[in-house]
């Protein structure tokens, strides 16, 4: 699963959206190591309070729980970055609530 920055991704500072991040998982690049299938791509909406929800209900809907959670490199390399929390504390709200591993980035396109 591919969690996205909304406000970054809406902005569009050079990312319209997962295009980069589906790229990357499907040929193994960046953060990937390998191919990988993308389950679910959830966008962090601003404060973060729906992050939590939306990847749960992904989860659910898709009927497929992912080996990995990636915040996208938009959440993770952003300038500025996010008001509301760090990287790391996505992750670990993430891991706390699904048990799952949180990789910080997906890709290294520019």
């Amino acid at each position: 699963m591919v969690v996205g920055c909304g406000a970054y991704m809406d902005s569009g500072y050079g990312c319209p959206g997962e295009w980069r991040c589906l790229k990357a998982a499907a040929t193994g690049e960046g953060s990937f190591g390998e191919a990988a299938q993308v389950v679910g791509f959830v966008k962090c909406e601003c404060p973060g309070r729906s992050l939590v929800p939306n990847a749960g209900m992904t989860m659910k809907l898709s009927e497929m729980k992912p080996d990995a959670i990636h915040l996208s490199s938009c959440m993770v390399k952003a300038k500025p970055g996010c008001p509301y929390a760090t990287p790391e504390q996505f992750a670990e709200i993430l891991t706390g609530k699904f048990g799952l591993p949180v990789v910080l980035g997906t890709h290294e396109y520019h």
